[in-house]
């Protein structure tokens, strides 16, 4: 099974239970941060963060 790399901004591995898809709070879901790639999202503008509470 191959794991997929995570981003600096990733909390856990996608599907993780408890996790979920979140725009990313650096570039607000561009993927461009400053006219480069936004290196906490990795350019997708998506982060997996956790959810829930408790």
């Amino acid at each position: 099974m191959t794991q997929t790399p995570l981003n600096p901004g990733d909390e856990a591995e996608p599907g993780t239970p408890g996790s979920g898809e979140d725009l990313c709070s650096v570039c607000n879901g561009s993927g461009n941060k400053d006219g480069a790639k936004c290196e906490a999202c990795g350019g997708t503008g998506k982060v997996v963060q956790g959810v829930g509470g408790g």
